[in-house]
């Protein structure tokens, strides 16, 4: 059975990057891959060992679009099968072409940049739809991007567990874009009204001590619990290779980090092995 990697994304989010960083970590990569050949590279996969990690990266945003029949159907034919889309703001992704002063995919006689970022966005919605899983690269240095991957990617154990995540962040800051569930924990008091407490983060004992020392914060993460316990089982039946819950608060340094913490102790009592990511921690 081949391990199968689809990489699909904007441009100018990070596919070529993710593309070397899989070859460091042992995967046989091939860039600009066209639909049409998908199928018979699977099939020379298939019948040898030195190619069972496979990541394929599909070009332009047609063939993107085209690689959501083949995705389906590879999936139907014992392989494990994944989607890897890799998204930026738009915002950031303009900046990135303008510092490359590279000519972006779409773009078309007058138009600009920004158009062609808006176009792109539009055709590959279905893609992303698709996708295992989301990253979003806007704030990640290349170094950050591959330590995500090598987590991600590096086998460490059954092919078949599904891999969680736990991020929290600041709303100030912006919803992240590669979540599959959020919670809003801005109902807690904030640590942030108290001087002692704002130069400090949800790691320090003095606030995490503050806010688990409210009545809400226990029945939240214990209703918190019982949702997770119903959907978790389920999510894997579905054969959901990725799960992103996603924490926040008003500014990212204190509830959310408190919270998210305390989840991630709670997964691991579980029996799962989440990464945890605090975005906005430093802000």
């Amino acid at each position: 059975m081949a391990d199968i990697l689809l990489i699909a994304g904007l441009s100018g989010a990070g596919r070529s990057q993710a593309a070397d960083d899989l070859e460091d970590l042992g995967w046989f990569v091939v860039d600009n891959m066209p639909t049409e050949l998908i199928d018979k590279v699977v099939e020379i996969a298939s019948a040898g060992e030195s190619l069972s990690k496979l990541a394929l990266v599909v070009g332009t945003p047609t063939a993107q679009v085209g690689a959501i029949a083949v995705l389906k159907r590879m999936r139907t034919s014992g392989h494990r099968v994944r989607m890897l889309f890799l998204d930026a703001t738009n915002t950031e992704l303009i900046k990135r072409y303008g510092a490359t002063r590279r000519k972006h995919p779409l773009a078309e006689g007058k138009s600009g940049v920004e158009d062609a970022i808006a176009k792109e966005r539009s055709m590959l919605e279905p893609v992303k739809a698709e996708a295992d899983l989301v990253i979003d690269t806007t704030n990640l240095t290349i170094h950050q991007l591959k330590s995500q991957l090598g987590e991600l990617f590096t086998e460490d154990g059954v092919l078949d567990a599904m891999q969680i995540s736990v991020v929290s962040f600041g709303y100030k800051h912006g919803l992240p874009l590669d979540v599959d569930l959020v919670f809003d924990v801005r109902f807690l008091p904030n640590p942030h009204w108290d001087e002692n407490l704002r130069p400090l983060s949800g790691l320090d004992e003095p606030v995490r001590d503050y806010v688990m020392a409210q009545d809400l914060s226990e029945k939240f993460l214990d209703q918190l619990a019982q949702m997770l316990k119903l959907l978790l089982p389920a999510y894997k039946a579905e054969g959901k290779s990725y799960l992103t819950v996603a924490i926040g608060c008003t500014g990212g340094r204190h509830r959310s980090v408190v919270i998210a913490e305390q989840l991630k102790n709670w997964l691991i009592q579980s029996g799962q092995n989440p990464r945890v990511t605090h975005r906005d921690i430093s802000r």
